[in-house]
């Protein structure tokens, strides 16, 4: 298995956090004042090569905090682009916004996803998710932090014929 030294914040989030030019600061939720984070903030990243298949773009919306200890981010898939296949110490609750997409655990059928549905990664499971091979997919991916800050274990790409398997 391959283990990510870059959280899942950072390496879907490199721009908002990760410390690169440019990136927003965390703000603590600790305030007793609403805080708002306005759309375009922070910049859009591609998802890294690394842990996606196709073309992938992350648009952060917020960093894990004192406040609440999970990040979130809109994650857009093209067509035929996926994620490799991970797991979370702490789960991962996707949302879909657009689009139709795909997710399998390992060793189960693959299930198509529409707006809508919430999907609910535990942790330690191993799964991927990704857009239909026709029609790109956008997620809110809302994602858990361990005590460590590690969010997000990478392990090996899905394969072309792991993804053309029937969604049911």
């Amino acid at each position: 298995m391959f283990k990510s030294p870059i959280p899942l914040a950072a390496a879907l989030l490199a721009v908002a956090q990760g410390g690169a030019a440019g990136a927003a600061e965390p703000q603590s939720s600790a305030t007793s004042a609403q805080q708002i984070a306005h759309a375009g903030s922070q910049p859009s990243a591609a998802g890294p090569e690394a842990f996606f298949t196709g073309r992938v773009r992350v648009d952060p919306a917020w960093p894990a905090d004192a406040g609440i200890n999970a990040s979130g981010a809109y994650v857009t898939f093209e067509p035929g682009a996926r994620s490799a296949w991970h797991s979370h110490p702490k789960g991962q609750r996707l949302v879909v916004v657009s689009g139709t997409g795909l997710t399998q655990e390992w060793g189960k059928p693959m299930q198509a996803i529409r707006p809508g549905d919430v999907v609910w990664c535990p942790p330690g499971v191993k799964h991927w998710h990704g857009a239909s091979p026709t029609t790109a997919m956008t997620h809110l991916a809302v994602t858990g932090a361990a005590e460590d800050g590690k969010n997000v274990e990478w392990m090996e790409k899905v394969t072309d014929a792991q993804y053309t398997e029937t969604a049911r």
